[in-house]
């Protein structure tokens, strides 16, 4: 059982994580869930109960010849992946701003440097007299 937390939380200084309650029971119901999996099975009320499933980017139940394959290695990203964000990025939508975006900057470099030009020449003036 792999569970990754570090999206948990809250950073109360630079090293320091803190958890609230909500993300306790989080990790902990899901640690019972797993482990009681074998249980539930005899349990009367079994549709009340909650199941364990892994959840990708939070934890995943792997077997020991999944950590035999990965060199013994614990890092629990390696096992529960990453999350399943919806992506409601639409490409050309965004291209097309960013476009637009460079276009304007574009117009207002070249004016920033003509003027740039200008008040150069016109120092260069004022030294000559």
């Amino acid at each position: 059982m792999f569970i990754d937390a570090r999206n948990l939380g809250h950073l109360i200084n630079r090293r320091t994580r803190e958890l609230s309650q909500a993300d306790i029971n989080k990790i902990t119901g899901t640690y019972h869930n797993w482990r009681n999996l074998s249980n539930r099975h005899s349990e009367l009320d079994s549709e009340s109960a909650e199941t364990y499933h892994d959840i990708p980017g939070f934890c995943a139940s792997a077997p020991i010849s999944r950590v035999a394959e990965l060199d013994y290695v614990l890092t629990p990203g390696r096992y529960v992946g990453l999350p399943d964000d919806e992506d409601d990025f639409n490409f050309n939508e965004r291209f097309t701003a960013l476009k637009e975006e460079l276009i304007e900057q574009l117009k207002q470099e070249d004016q920033l440097n003509k003027l740039i030009l200008e008040h150069l020449a016109r120092i260069k003036q004022n030294e000559g007299k």
